[in-house]
């Protein structure tokens, strides 16, 4: 996951109901009436038919997996880091050949999986606070989400298998474990929401807003607001009422996140206070929904592995066009030292962790951040810029410092360089009005991914 912002983003005002209507199937040809997911991570999920709900999970006994740095016979995972495709042929001969099979063929279940221990450290976490008759119903699907408004938490099935996991992390990139359990207490908080339908209650309502509200892919958040949590990379709580819960959920569960001293004095402290009370309120009761209904599985899938990441390269793959010649000669040397180094070279070694930083930092969408280090990369390497052995953390500051000031400028103005943007003419009442009809209309149906 998620995972996990989008590549896609929709317009601003416009549902996501309406924005994941673009996608294209990644099973058989679905009727229109369909329940679609937009991908965190960058990638466009598909549309399929609703199936029949899922059976709530049976109860987990207890193991000695708690607090699993990583599953067992399963390496460390490295961190979420996405990459440009590299040629399928430069990949372990084992990997390629798993690329010619269809997803669905490939016998995928989550029992038994490198991802289940996860799994049960989330039901154990909700044990632990008091949640005894609440368990998330999981399924294997391609992304991290929850189905609009459906009790149900879907995890990437590449997680499911020790050699899709491989092919993950050289193709595009892997969660490690502290994100796959960061997707899991998020999502968690989106299906508590959900089975117990606190978002049709009025005092989630004055808590954390609307649920109606439309869901903007495209959000310019108040960096470093005292009235949000945060979680996982960017200022995700921000994005949409349900989002702010889900967020705040997962604050609440996490162990040792001490948030009673990390947020006090902090408006944000009210939210995560309601989740507190309402998980001692329906501690002990069934959910209101148990169940629901997923959009699209493993068994769905037909495409080959080699053809999912394909359609996924368009949207992994953002390009930015951004002279740098006059900044970036600042950073580096024009002419080789005695003892040097390519500068391209030195944003490429660090460009994952440049990445991390800036997007969780600035709040900016992965694929962006992503595609403007790949962007100084690039301009290192066309005016052949040097760096000098030994400072390298120097150049890093300086880089993370750039990089930093070019996404704020995204974030606020709409591109890199920090210029306003030409007014357009004003509209027409007529217009005005015609364009808030439609936010109304397409407002209806919002969702959390």
């Amino acid at each position: 996951m998620q995972a996990h912002t989008c590549c896609h983003q929709p317009p601003d005002g416009i549902s996501k109901a309406a924005a994941r209507s673009r996608t294209e199937s990644l099973a058989e040809k679905a009727p229109p009436s369909v329940t679609c997911r937009t991908s965190r991570t960058g990638r466009t999920l598909a549309p399929v038919a609703p199936r029949a709900p899922l059976a709530p999970p049976a109860p987990v006994a207890p193991s000695h997996l708690s607090h699993l740095s990583h599953p067992p016979n399963v390496p460390p995972l490295s961190h979420r880091y996405n990459r440009s495709v590299p040629a399928f042929e430069t990949l372990d001969p084992e990997l390629r050949g798993v690329l010619g099979k269809r997803i669905r063929e490939l016998g995928l279940k989550l029992e038994g999986s490198p991802v289940e221990p996860y799994v049960r450290q989330l039901y154990r976490e909700l044990e632990r606070r008091g949640l005894h008759k609440f368990r998330p119903v999981c399924y294997l699907t391609d992304e991290w989400g929850c189905p609009d408004m459906q009790p149900i938490l879907g995890i990437p099935f590449y997680l499911a298998d020790p050699n899709l996991g491989r092919l993950e992390r050289a193709i595009d990139d892997l969660e490690d474990a502290r994100e796959i359990m960061r997707y899991m207490r998020h999502e968690a908080g989106h299906v508590f929401n959900y089975a117990y339908r606190l978002y049709t209650r009025p005092d989630w309502r004055s808590t954390f807003g609307p649920f109606e509200l439309p869901y903007r892919d495209k959000y310019r958040p108040v960096p470093f607001s005292r009235n949000y949590v945060r979680h996982i990379e960017g200022w995700y709580a921000q994005k949409h009422p349900d989002e702010d819960f889900a967020e705040t959920f997962a604050v609440w569960l996490t162990p040792g996140s001490a948030w009673r001293r990390r947020y006090k004095g902090w408006p944000a402290l009210r939210k995560l206070r309601y989740v507190d009370r309402m998980a001692r309120h329906f501690g002990d009761q069934e959910p209101l929904v148990r169940t629901g209904e997923v959009d699209i599985t493993v068994d769905d899938m037909r495409l080959t592995v080699e053809e999912f990441y394909q359609r996924a390269e368009k949207d992994r793959d953002l390009r930015i066009d951004l002279a740098m010649d006059a900044h970036l000669s600042e950073i580096f040397h024009t002419r080789k030292p005695r003892e040097g180094r390519p500068a391209a070279a030195i944003v490429t070694k660090y460009r994952r962790e440049l990445t991390d930083k800036i997007t969780y930092w600035t709040g900016v969408r992965r694929p962006v951040v992503r595609g403007l280090i790949e962007a100084i990369c690039k301009n290192c390497e066309r005016l052949k810029l040097w760096g000098e052995v030994g400072r390298e953390p120097l150049y890093l500051v300086e880089l993370t410092a750039f990089g930093t000031t070019l996404a704020m400028n995204f974030l606020h103005r709409g591109n890199f360089t920090g210029d306003r943007k030409k007014r357009r003419a004003p509209k027409t009442a007529v217009e005005t009005e015609q364009k808030g009809r439609g936010q109304r209309a397409e407002g209806k149906t919002p969702r959390a991914s």
